[in-house]
This record gives C-alpha cells, sequence and structure tokens, in this order.
C-alpha cells in the first residue's frame, strides 16, 4: 500500500518510505538503483570475515557506486557497512590519485588525459553540485595544497607555464536580473566545476578573480627546469602535451557548462550562463609576497604567499575578451606547438590593432590569435 504524504511516498522492498523533499526522492531513486543495478547483479558477501577475492569486489562496488553519484551515506545503508569504513576505502582512493597527479613526473607533462577524462560523469556531476546548490546551499571545497607545492618547487626562478583564463560571460547582466545571494551560489558552483577539470587535466588552479578562474599547467617538471641549450624542437615537443592537456580541459569546460550547468539552471528559470577562454604559453615568474599567518591547534602557521608574474598572463587573460561565448582562443606560441592536425581545428581570428596591441617578442610583429572551430 502506498500512502502519499507531502511530495509523495515510495514503496521500495518491503519498507514503505515517505518523502517529503525533492531531495528525499533523489536519495530513493540512488536506493532503487543499487537494489536493481548492483545488489541483484551480484550478492555481497553477508560473512563479514571478507576473504581477499570479496574484499577487492567489496571495495570496488563501493568506488563504482561512488564513482555513479551516488551519496557515502546511501551506499552504507544499502551495503550495510559503516560509513567510516565507506569513506576511508574512498580517501584511499583519492590519494592515490592525488598522488598520481603530484608525482615529480608530472602527468600533466606525460599523458594526454583526455583519454582517460570521463566527461560524461563529469557533466553528471555537475548537475547534481548544482541542483544541490540551488537547493541549499553551496559547497565550495578546493584544496590549494597542490598548487602551493609546485609554486615553492619554483619559487624565485623562471619556468615555462601554460596559462589558461577562464571568465564568467555576463556576469555583469546575472547581478542585474539575480537576486545576490543567487548569484553568488551560481558563480561559487562555476568556479568549483570549472576547478575540477583543470584538475582533471593535469593543471593547477592559481587564483580566483571574481568570476574568473586563473589557472596554469606546468611543462617542465620541478628539479628539470628549462635549459638554454635546447633547441626550439625539443622545448616544442616539452610543451605539446601540456599545451594539449590545456586545450582540451577548455574543451570540457565549456561541455559542462553547456550540458552539466545551464539544464539544471533552466529547470529553476534562470538564465543560461556561458565561458570564454584564453590560453597561451610562454615564461612566467614566481614570486613571494609575504606571508600567510594563521593559527592551527594553537600552532601559529607561518607559509609563503605566491604569485606568478609574465607578459604570457596578459595575453591570456586580455585575449579571453576576444572570443565568442562558449569558445576559446590560444595564443601564437601555442599553435606553432601544434602539428598540422591540430591547427586545422583553429582559425586566425583577425582583430583590430585598437582592440589587440600585443606583439610578439621574437618578430616584433602583431602576436596572432587563433579561435577554435570545433
Amino acid at each position: 500500500m502506498l500512502e502519499r504524504e507531502g511530495a509523495g511516498a515510495v514503496l521500495t522492498g518491503n519498507v514503505q518510505i515517505k518523502i517529503t523533499t525533492s531531495k528525499h526522492i533523489l536519495k530513493l531513486y540512488y536506493i532503487y538503483v543499487i537494489e536493481t543495478v548492483y545488489l541483484h547483479r551480484t550478492k555481497m558477501p553477508t560473512d563479514r570475515t571478507l576473504n581477499s577475492t570479496d574484499a577487492s569486489y567489496q571495495r570496488q562496488t563501493i568506488l563504482n557506486l561512488y564513482n555513479s553519484g551516488i551519496e557515502k551515506d546511501i551506499i552504507s545503508y544499502q551495503l550495510d557497512i559503516p560509513q567510516e569504513e565507506i569513506e576511508k576505502i574512498i580517501e584511499e582512493e583519492e590519494k592515490k590519485k592525488t598522488q598520481i597527479l603530484s608525482s615529480e613526473n608530472s602527468i600533466g607533462t606525460s599523458f594526454y588525459l583526455d583519454a582517460i577524462v570521463n566527461i560524461d560523469l563529469a557533466i553528471k556531476r555537475a548537475q547534481t553540485r548544482m541542483w544541490e546548490a540551488l537547493q541549499s546551499e553551496p559547497h565550495f571545497d578546493i584544496s590549494m595544497k597542490e598548487t602551493y607545492r609546485i609554486l615553492n618547487e619554483f619559487s624565485r626562478s623562471k619556468a615555462t607555464f601554460v596559462i589558461l583564463h577562464v571568465d564568467l560571460v555576463g556576469s555583469t547582466q546575472l547581478s542585474m536580473t539575480l537576486p545576490l545571494d543567487r548569484l553568488t551560489t551560481i558563480i561559487q558552483t562555476f568556479s568549483q566545476e570549472m576547478s575540477f577539470m583543470i584538475e582533471m587535466y593535469g593543471g593547477y588552479v592559481l587564483k580566483y578573480i571574481g568570476d574568473a578562474v586563473l589557472a596554469f599547467f606546468v611543462t617542465n617538471p620541478s628539479k628539470n627546469r628549462d635549459n638554454e641549450d635546447d633547441n626550439i624542437q625539443q622545448k616544442k615537443d616539452q610543451y605539446y602535451l601540456p599545451c594539449i592537456n590545456a586545450i582540451n580541459c577548455a574543451r570540457s569546460m565549456i561541455k559542462v557548462v553547456k550540458d552539466g550547468i545551464n539544464p539544471i539552471l533552466n529547470q529553476s528559470d534562470y538564465p543560461d550562463i556561458a565561458v570564454r577562454i584564453g590560453t597561451d604559453v610562454g615564461e612566467i615568474a614566481i614570486i613571494q609576497y609575504g606571508w600567510d599567518i594563521h593559527t592551527c591547534d594553537e600552532t601559529v602557521v607561518k607559509e609563503p604567499h605566491y604569485d606568478i608574474l609574465g607578459h604570457t598572463i596578459n595575453v591570456a587573460v586580455k585575449m579571453t575578451g576576444l572570443t565568442k561565448p562558449n569558445s576559446f582562443i590560444i595564443g601564437e606560441s601555442v599553435y606553432d606547438i601544434f602539428d598540422e592536425k591540430q591547427k586545422s581545428t583553429f582559425e586566425t581570428l583577425n582583430v583590430s590593432t585598437s582592440l589587440w596591441s600585443y606583439l610578439n617578442e621574437k618578430t616584433g610583429s602583431t602576436y596572432r590569435v587563433y579561435s577554435s572551430t570545433s
């Protein structure tokens, strides 16, 4: 028998569950998925003393459920496993990923990451996080620890980074039509999703600037800085993968905004958002601006505050405003690194000198920029 109360009621198994909020509906759906897809496919071991095979299966099942967007408390309830154990397994897996990403031979300089990024899953997770943020409040949990570690490695020196600047389009118009709390929720969630994509593609968030995110991709692992004796082709080979990962990151950012964030905004009668992205590669300098001093467990912690400076950053930020919404632009330095197949996906952007006056430092002519066609 199914009774209705508030938003309704759902019968799962032999248990009648009354629901009063849309969040409860989502949880019940998760329970249904677990029961019908996972538990009926292969029964979980009921004996709490698991052998190595059972333990491995249980661990993988937990990770599969979590990666499918199902919440930890639901996994714990349905698998009859303490939530502490669920969280421990997930934390161990996340730690492994972090170790890979932060290893001395940076993954962003060694692998073509688009082949392993699950963009469909990223879109689904973006939808869930935006929906939850609009229903309650955003949970902005981005760690800058790895950024500081990398900057410390290159502190007081010059290095070559790929710079990516992503900017939210039309935030001024949004501020005129939305309440301030709704506007900040959208911007926070947008910034978080962009940060996740940057991390997935081996990059690092440098800073948040209003409704924009500035990030970088390392082209030379720590303790392997640019060598003045390297020839042009060697440097191009060294920069190629980080540039490709940055460009694929830009493409994925646009997909997350169009297919992940906007459908949820539309459901709540909010206008679509769009992004512009600028990317360039070049030499930058890491400098220290004083210290961040704070207290942790009654202990005074003193950490250096780093930033990066350079012509490449100015170019990447400035070129962002030249491109159309939901598209991206690259500088001449990135374009020259690519092979002909990659170059064919871009076209030269003709810009008035009144809007664009940057020069190529090597040739003295106008620094060319290229807009993506795909």
